[in-house]
């Protein structure tokens, strides 16, 4: 058997890297509070902000993959603690730590194709989100320039692919097959990156085995953006179903739904993802691993089959 590694969080990203880690002969323990994962792993119910308990699982692991997704209307109040649990669990083993994230420590664009985001964009955040997520990126930073531990972070955008949680996941496709019309989040119509839950979890491999991804952050191979209409029209042509019609959210609607729903509340903060351009350049992970992403109708056909 290979290096051990101890993937945090079992979810769609979590499960795949865990099951990729597991095919290609490496030990690997999938922490989460139920204590889930894939076949062919260990599978251990633990808190990830139980700094004593992180530590000892990392115990001989070669990379932690942070692959914890806390509920949306909490990360505030929980990304720092488990940050600085996973951080201080690679510090005490050795281990390399790799954690995935996002776009939100960018802050507002609009990012264009001319403008898109870049790695060294600046963490400009205004949001509470975007905030958290930047300073968890700056304390690992940190503690890898003080030559304490070795890190690496991994940026996608929203996720398209089998069980994506995202704007356009699981929900929009159930819809599509039936024929049925969606009511998106922002404009229907502005260029968008998404980001293949496959490709995110190979990314995060690379990031993990390549001494060249330490000490840095890098974006997920991602296909040309594509407007929320024109990928609902893609889903719809793979189920062979015809046109579906695409609405937009009126701000002052979503604005009530979050009176009731925290998570429509905690959407507002990001609405400027899907307002306005959003576009991700990955040509800094693509060049220097000589990685590419999986063609966007393989996405597409994977993922409404796997609907089904």
């Amino acid at each position: 058997m290979g290096e051990s590694a101890l993937v945090i969080g079992a979810g769609v990203i979590g499960g795949t890297v865990a099951g990729m880690l597991a095919e290609d002969g490496r030990r690997v323990s999938v922490v989460s509070r139920r204590g889930s994962g894939p076949a062919g792993v260990s599978a251990v119910a633990a808190d990830a902000a139980d700094r004593d308990a992180m530590a000892r699982l990392a115990e001989g692991a070669a990379v932690i993959y942070n692959c914890v997704n806390p509920p949306y209307h909490r990360w505030s109040a929980d990304w720092p603690p488990i940050a600085a649990s996973l951080l201080g669990a690679a510090e005490r083993s050795g281990a390399v730590l790799v954690t995935l994230s996002n776009l939100y420590g960018y802050g507002p664009g609009p990012y264009d194709e001319a403008h898109p985001m870049t790695e060294a964009t600046p963490l400009a955040a205004t949001g509470r989100k975007g905030r958290v997520r930047a300073r968890v990126w700056q304390d690992a930073l940190a503690a890898h320039q003080a030559g304490r531990v070795r890190v690496a972070e991994v940026r996608g955008s929203d996720f398209v692919g089998p069980g994506a949680a995202s704007e356009l996941g699981e929900r929009i496709v159930r819809r599509v097959r039936r024929g049925r019309g969606v009511s998106v989040l922002g404009r229907a119509d502005r260029p968008h990156t998404w980001s293949f839950t496959g490709d995110v979890a190979r990314m995060l491999m690379v990031a993990g085995t390549d001494p060249r991804a330490r000490g840095r952050a890098w974006h997920v191979p991602s296909n040309e953006p594509r407007s929320q209409r024109q990928v609902v029209d893609d889903f719809a042509r793979a189920a062979g179903v015809g046109r579906i019609r695409v609405g937009e959210i009126p701000p002052v609607v979503l604005r009530a739904m979050g009176l009731a729903w925290p998570l429509m509340r905690e959407l507002r903060e990001t609405e400027y993802q899907f307002r306005d351009d959003f576009v991700m350049d990955s040509s800094a992970a693509q060049t220097t691993f000589g990685l590419k992403p999986t063609p966007w109708e393989e996405i597409i056909a994977v993922t409404v089959r796997a609907s089904r």
